[in-house]
């Protein structure tokens, strides 16, 4: 007989898309760490320069005179992350259609306490590089990794509710929602006006396809890779083309579930008459049926729920753990590894992903609680929030696609965030991890 841990036995139940959704996160968060380990290995061992060498090698794609040519590490940030922020525009747009913040009463506390959490990181950084050449690497303290955190929290298992962990999704969506804004308004470089133009063109027209009702996916694919093509010349990070992309893509069924009841019965009375007692196999017309009410369950799903399900994977075993293989790996030399961490770069990370972030989740939680806005999360405590508040502080993956941005051509700049975004991230994850497992009161002991 298989022994299972508690979490492990809690997903072989799952079967909504929100708990589809949890594990999909989960695999994500293992799968990265290990690529994390495995770049970090690398980097500091005798193949140290055949690894940096192999993701400075240049990639050209021409088709006649027009043509990309980028190294492979540029291929990961600017090309398969944007597949990442596809997943993380539609994320976005199911937790504001039918999610979470979807009700507003609920939606209050994560949101006030997301912000909070951007917001207090960004001024702890500045208080602490403001007048430096890093201060313009403010952003990169304000995102929190939510495959990481959510990890965390399902590997307590049945200590912490699922109130809690909706919590927490919701708080790190409206996080991704504030870093893409960030991104694109303070992160990018000098604007070309035509390309730009000719990206909101391609977005109209998938926006078009929308309103007329298009839910084959292969269209969107081909003009939302066309827009990416153009946001790639505009200045603006071409990862933005996939979260405005997601937007376009339908979020509701090409068939009402009412629907799909009567003519699935009308089907079944249909099949029913082919039936013979004697004989196994299908008739040729039932085949045909069983293709019609296969299709029809296809169109039950809208097109941005499929894409979601069926890219999660590909994103959680190939693209994540390709950034981290490609943007972890750092060479840490431990004579000299405290000096970096006290480095004012570093050090506003640290202090911004695990003090801002606690002041930010934790203080505006308490006080939206307090002042009667917001209500704590059924079955959760604040001693939990704090924890989760911790859980926050863990920035890795947006964080480092920030700090190469912020920092762009500054190697030095680049490697002191990325000490400080692994250093607070660990700390972070750890610490919160251990008081939700340890200290954290129960509900009954609420404040």
């Amino acid at each position: 007989m298989k022994i299972c841990a508690p979490w492990e036995k809690a997903f072989n139940r799952v079967a909504t898309p929100f708990e589809e959704f949890i594990r999909a996160q989960t695999t994500t968060g293992l799968v990265l760490m290990f690529m994390t380990v495995v770049a970090l290995i690398l980097a500091n061992s005798p193949f140290a320069e055949t690894y940096l060498d192999l993701f400075h090698t240049k990639i050209s794609i021409f088709v006649g005179e027009f043509g990309i040519s980028k190294t492979i590490h540029h291929w990961i940030n600017d090309g398969l992350m944007a597949i990442f922020f596809f997943i993380i525009g539609l994320e976005i747009k199911r937790e504001i259609t039918v999610g979470e913040l979807s009700n507003i009463k609920a939606a209050t506390l994560p949101i006030l306490a997301a912000l909070g959490g951007m917001v207090m990181p960004a001024l702890v950084y500045l208080g602490i590089n403001s007048g430096t050449e890093g201060a313009n690497g403010w952003g990169i303290p304000m995102a929190t990794d939510i495959a990481f955190a959510i990890s965390a929290l399902v590997l307590l298992g049945n200590r912490v509710s699922n109130s809690l962990i909706t919590f927490l999704v919701a708080l790190a969506i409206v996080d991704d929602l504030g870093a893409v804004v960030v991104i694109a308004l303070f992160y990018t470089e000098q604007i070309s006006v035509f390309p730009l133009a000719w990206a909101f063109i391609s977005l109209l027209v998938m926006i078009l396809f929308n309103r007329f009702g298009i839910h084959a996916v292969l269209p969107y694919f081909i003009v939302g890779f066309i827009m990416w093509l153009f946001m790639l010349e505009s200045g603006v990070h071409a990862t933005i083309a996939g979260v405005i992309a997601a937007m376009a893509i339908p979020s509701k069924p090409k068939y009402e579930p009412l629907d799909f009841i009567d003519y699935t019965k009308e089907k079944l009375d249909e099949y029913n008459k082919y039936t013979v007692a004697t004989n196994n196999k299908l008739h040729e017309k039932q085949k045909a049926i069983l293709q019609n009410v296969k299709d029809k369950i296809d169109a039950l799903s809208s097109p941005s729920a499929k894409l979601e399900h069926s890219l999660h994977l590909s994103v959680s075993l190939v693209v994540i753990p390709l950034f981290a293989l490609a943007n972890a790996g750092i060479s840490i030399d431990f004579s000299s590894a405290m000096d970096t961490v006290v480095q004012p770069v570093s050090l506003g990370i640290i202090a911004g992903l695990t003090i801002g972030k606690v002041l930010g989740v934790a203080g505006v939680s308490w006080l939206a609680i307090k002042m009667g806005i917001a209500k704590l999360p059924q079955n959760s405590s604040m001693s939990q929030i704090f924890g989760v508040a911790f859980l926050g502080g863990i920035g890795f993956t947006m964080s480092i696609f920030i700090a190469d941005l912020a920092f762009v051509g500054n190697d030095a700049l680049i490697f002191q965030a990325k000490v400080g975004i692994l250093v607070a991230s660990l700390f972070a994850g750890l610490f919160g991890f251990m008081w939700l497992r340890f200290i954290a009161k129960s509900p009954n002991k609420q404040i």
